[in-house]
């Protein structure tokens, strides 16, 4: 039963599909899907096409947005929007340390969340479709690991789409892992780099934070271990709109002085153990170094052993000399299922997965250079999460995919200037512009 409510605005309607584990399999296992169907309230009672928007992520619920916020505002001119949280996610059938052990062992477990990919997600969208649609045709706006998705899409089942937008996520058709973080690492030195210009303050604070962690044993209120490596990780929000302003902000008010002398205070301990927990979405960590496995290659830990690669990353060495310490971005470790308590019971789950060597493509180059689809993407200059030079690759495998190349945003663009960035998308993909 689907139950309908108001926010300012919008009229709002719960729905939940169910779906097959296994696509291939059918008559096995089933999961349920949660999603979020939005409209404008003056367009309630009206036939309007159908707009499904995939996620950023791995691992991320859609958004819970108010109102007409956003790019969402730009889409409810026209459309009837779908907000579904991706298999494993939000209201989905969750999975997390509390219910993976339904499955069984660690080896149960990681063959369970084998099917929590892009190739699953797409055929999830395609049986949600169906219910949804009535087998028309819809548009699909994809945000960062969305985008992957929506690439996806258009390998395995472009004849449901009428219509695809990719804002930050136009992923590398053929590199592994490890290519993926040769290339990250740069961007991220580079991002800091211009976070430390910005506010050269910060250099010395950042020094004084990891010189503590280094020598005192840390853990915050929630049980978080915290880190020298933790504290670099934070460095992750530099790829969005806000995040250089985010960081100073909290590096500024760090210490406190109590009779023992200067510690890390609680309201900095607070905001860091929100930053860096991963119990409100472990399959983040779990499964996001396999949306770049494509082949026999295990990722096995790509992250952590390209890391190695670039000693100017090492928090000890830079402090042991006058070098800045570098934060860094969006990668995952072994060490994160030591620190976090979300995490912990899950280690032998994610240590299989990144060594299984029976990945299968998610992206098919041949359908893709015979694409029907309308299809436009914004590509960030300089994107901190996707690789720009990956990005226009692939740009140019896709037949008839149009491109904005911007600086105007970071990754976030989507959610920074949505209404501008979804319109101009739109009116690429019309050959309105």
């Amino acid at each position: 039963m689907s139950l309908s409510y108001r926010q300012p605005g919008v009229v709002l309607t719960d729905r939940r599909f169910t779906v097959p584990l296994d696509h291939d399999r059918p008559e096995g296992e089933t999961i349920e899907l949660y999603a979020r169907e939005v409209v404008a309230g003056d367009k309630a009672h009206q036939e309007l096409p159908w707009l499904l928007y995939l996620q950023g992520g791995p691992g991320f619920g859609a958004d819970r947005s108010v109102g007409r916020a956003g790019w969402l505002g730009r889409a409810l001119k026209e459309y009837r929007v779908l907000l579904m949280d991706q298999r494993g996610t939000g209201h989905s059938t969750p999975a997390n340390r509390q219910t993976l052990p339904l499955r069984g062992g660690p080896a149960e477990q990681a063959d369970y969340l084998t099917r929590f990919r892009a190739d699953s997600i797409v055929r999830d969208c395609e049986a949600v479709r169906a219910e949804v649609t009535g087998g028309a045709p819809w548009t699909v706006l994809g945000q960062s690991f969305g985008g992957f998705c929506v690439t996806t899409y258009l390998s395995l089942a472009p004849e449901g789409l009428a219509t695809a937008l990719v804002t930050g996520g136009l992923p590398s058709l053929d590199a592994h892992a490890d290519d993926v973080y040769r290339a990250a690492f740069p961007r991220i030195e580079r991002k800091v780099a211009a976070h430390y210009a910005r506010y050269p303050q910060d250099a010395e604070r950042a020094r004084r934070i990891a010189d503590h962690l280094l020598t005192h044993d840390v853990v915050l209120p929630n049980g978080y271990r915290f880190t020298v490596e933790a504290f670099q990780s934070l460095g992750i929000v530099l790829g969005t709109g806000d995040g250089t302003h985010r960081l100073h902000h909290l590096l500024e008010d760090a210490f406190v002085r109590t009779p023992q002398g200067f510690t890390l205070s609680d309201a900095f301990q607070e905001q860091v153990q929100g930053m860096l927990s991963y119990a409100r979405h472990p399959l983040y960590a779990l499964i996001h170094e396999s949306i770049y496995g494509q082949d026999a290659r295990p990722t096995a830990w790509s992250a952590e052993r390209v890391r190695a690669e670039f000693p100017q990353f090492d928090a000890a060495k830079a402090l042991a000399g006058d070098e800045p310490l570098l934060f860094t971005g969006e990668s995952i470790h072994p060490w994160m299922f030591a620190c976090d308590p979300a995490l912990r019971p899950l280690r032998e789950t994610a240590d299989l997965l990144a060594a299984r060597t029976d990945w299968t493509p998610l992206y098919d180059p041949a359908r893709l250079a015979a694409n029907e689809v309308p299809v436009a993407a914004a590509v960030y200059h300089d994107d901190m999460y996707v690789d720009t030079a990956h990005s226009l690759r692939t740009a140019r495998t896709i037949r008839g995919l149009r491109t904005w190349v911007t600086d105007e945003f970071e990754h976030d663009g989507v959610r920074t200037g949505g209404p501008r960035v979804l319109d101009r998308l739109l009116a690429l993909a019309r050959d309105e512009a």
